[in-house]
C-alpha cells in the first residue's frame, strides 16, 4: 500500500507568511524556507521582527482567515485520496492552519505549535520532532508503506529524499539547481502525471 506525503504551504495553500509580509509591509517576513534551509534561524527572526512591530498571533490568524488553498489545491487533494492515503506533513502551525485545513476537506495533518501568551504576543514555538517530514516517511517505510511525497522548498528534500519517489512541485530555481535528482511538476496536471507515474514505477 502507497501513502502520499505532501508539503502544505506552496503545494496546497499559499505561503502563510508571504501574505503576512504583503498585508503588513514588512518585506522581511517574506522569506521563507525556499530562501533560508535552517529553520530554526528562519522562525527566530521572524518572532524578533513581529516582536520589534508589535505584532501577534491574531494579527497572523486575520490574514489566515481571508485566505484560501491555492487554485486547483482541492481538486487534486480529492483526486490524491480517491487513489491512496493521504497526509501532509508541514513545518506550520496548528494555530495558523486550522481554517484552511476545513476548506481542504480535513486531511491528516502533522506540524507544529506556537507558545503565546494571552495578549496573543508569540514567545516561541515548539517542533514536534526534530527533522519530523524525513522521520515520518522513514517510519511509513518500516511500516511496510511506499511512500511518495511532494515538496516545494529546502526543508522538503530530506523528505523527498527518504522516500521511495520525490517529486519538487513549483520550486524556486534554487532548489531545482541544487537538488536536480527530483523530477519537477509546475500545475497540478504535471503533479498528478508524476503521482501516476510514480505509482506505476512502484508497483
Amino acid at each position: 500500500m502507497q501513502i502520499a506525503c505532501l508539503d502544505l504551504e506552496g503545494v496546497l495553500v499559499p505561503e502563510i507568511w508571504i501574505e503576512f509580509s504583503k498585508r503588513t509591509g514588512i518585506p522581511e517576513l517574506s522569506r521563507t524556507t525556499r530562501d533560508e534551509p535552517d529553520y530554526d534561524k528562519l522562525m527566530r527572526g521572524r518572532l524578533d521582527i513581529l516582536a520589534a512591530h508589535h505584532l501577534g498571533l491574531g494579527d497572523i490568524q486575520d490574514v489566515i482567515a481571508g485566505m484560501g488553498p491555492l487554485p486547483g489545491a482541492r481538486e487534486f487533494l480529492d483526486w490524491l485520496r480517491h487513489r491512496q492515503q493521504v497526509v501532509i506533513l508541514s513545518d506550520t502551525f496548528y494555530e495558523f492552519a486550522a481554517p484552511l485545513m476545513r476548506q481542504l476537506g480535513y486531511p491528516t495533518l502533522l506540524c507544529h505549535r506556537l507558545d503565546a501568551e494571552p495578549s496573543g504576543k508569540l514567545t516561541g514555538y515548539r517542533i514536534r520532532l526534530q527533522d519530523h517530514k524525513r522521520k515520518t516517511v522513514t517510519a511509513l517505510r518500516e511500516l511496510n508503506f511506499r511512500t511518495i511525497a511532494a515538496g516545494d522548498s529546502y526543508n522538503d528534500t530530506a523528505m523527498l529524499a527518504e522516500a521511495d519517489a520525490g517529486i519538487l512541485f513549483h520550486p524556486p530555481q534554487n532548489v531545482i539547481r541544487d537538488f536536480p535528482q527530483f523530477p519537477v511538476a509546475f500545475t497540478y496536471e504535471e503533479l498528478k502525471a508524476a503521482f501516476v507515474e510514480a505509482d506505476a514505477r512502484l508497483g
